[in-house]
């Protein structure tokens, strides 16, 4: 029996604003030129954020649809007690058929090899059929919507229950001119079949993901019956889809990463410090000893380029990163001593820094940052009145 101490005085761990995550919901949705649906993005435990958390919350502000990776996120959803749609994204192997209809999820078809697998399972699975419009990952060809008709339709009306479609562009979040050309081709390629299943009338259609629905859907013809749906992940935690892209004002990460002091020693200068000796003082120096490694999900590639801010100042990473510990200089910070706060991720005094500004720093993404964040990292949730 696994028991799990919830500890008072933290090691590592992550406070995360719900109340800042519904802000970015309302946020998005007042900047979208054409009223659409959101369904949230909640896989990978919704960011590293907490899906059932995050979930609940989204469900008391009237989201019904959502979107996992896999069957397993969704179970643990839906044994939540989470109602509406949950659409699993990725693929599910057919010998789960059955948990996926009792727990009435819904499951992307990846290909017609493997829409014909999960029809020789005679259970009215419900189903959207991902189309390849150029990403080159899962679905349909969508380069050839002739067969795409045909092979949506064979399934349609029979035991598979296809409610949707979808497609995922690769480079709404990119502004140059051939990726704003290969979005629009994307988009067109989408358009144009589903253009040939209207009469099917299916429900959940949907190709735009949090940049798309920001920086393309519109009002215009192009995205009459395709962009009814929006897939809002990223965004909705407060983080950028790419370095390049300006969130709109109000929009904030609601994550915030801290660990704790557990050392602070004085170093002469000449010796060396870590694994490796990789870091050698060169004057008299104070380092402390910070309760949070890799194993954590601090980025190795941070070792002695890196920082932490305490007291509203930075801390340099100095020497390698290691599993379970991190060391910093804190010479020029006056009155650091063991129990005090660290900021890894977040707002200390003055000085802010993102999983995005992280994310620049270890040449990644935001998204990485934050999913990379341990199961060991305990959540802990403020500014909400939500019962959990």
């Amino acid at each position: 029996m696994e028991i799990r101490v919830n500890q008072i005085e933290k090691r590592s761990w992550v406070e995360i604003n719900l109340s800042q995550i519904k802000h970015n919901l309302i946020v998005y949705k007042s900047k979208l030129k054409k009223d659409a649906q959101i369904m949230a993005v909640i896989k990978a435990d919704a960011y590293g954020h907490g899906d059932v958390q995050v979930a609940r919350m989204l469900s008391e502000c009237g989201i019904t649809m959502f979107a996992v990776s896999n069957i397993d996120e969704a179970v643990v959803l839906r044994k939540s007690g989470l109602k509406g749609e949950i659409l699993i994204l990725g693929y599910t192997s057919p010998y789960y058929s059955k948990i996926i209809v009792e727990n009435d999820l819904t499951q992307a078809l990846v290909s017609d090899e493997y829409a014909e697998i999960l029809l020789k399972k005679k259970l009215p699975i419900k189903c959207q059929f991902a189309i390849d419009t150029g990403m080159n990952r899962i679905g349909l060809d969508g380069d050839n919507p002739e067969l795409c008709e045909t092979i949506i339709r064979k399934y349609y009306g029979g035991k598979l229950c296809v409610n949707g479609l979808f497609t995922h562009l690769c480079v709404a979040d990119d502004f140059k001119d051939s990726s704003r050309r290969f979005t629009f081709d994307q988009i067109q390629k989408f358009k144009s079949l589903v253009d040939r299943l209207t009469d099917l009338d299916l429900p959940f259609i949907h190709c735009c993901n949090s940049a798309g629905g920001l920086y393309y859907l519109d009002d215009t013809p192009l995205f009459e019956g395709i962009g009814n749906i929006v897939r809002l992940g990223i965004m909705l935690y407060g983080l950028k889809p790419d370095a390049g892209c300006i969130l709109p004002q109000g929009m904030a990460p609601a994550l915030t990463w801290k660990s704790a002091i557990s050392l602070v020693k004085e170093v002469h200068a000449g010796e060396t410090i870590g694994y490796g000796r990789s870091f050698t003082v060169t004057k008299e120096s104070r380092i402390a000893t910070v309760t949070t490694g890799y194993a954590d999900g601090l980025n190795r590639c941070l070792s002695n380029k890196g920082f932490v801010l305490i007291n509203g100042k930075k801390a340099p990473i100095v020497g390698k990163i290691c599993m379970d510990q991190t060391l910093v200089d804190i010479t020029d910070i006056p009155n650091v001593k063991m129990g005090d706060k660290v900021t890894l991720l977040g707002k200390s005094g003055e000085l802010e820094y993102t999983a995005d500004d992280m994310a620049n720093d270890t040449g990644t993404i935001g998204y990485e940052v934050v999913c990379d964040i341990n199961k060991r990292v305990q959540r802990f949730y403020v500014n909400s009145n939500i019962n959990l």
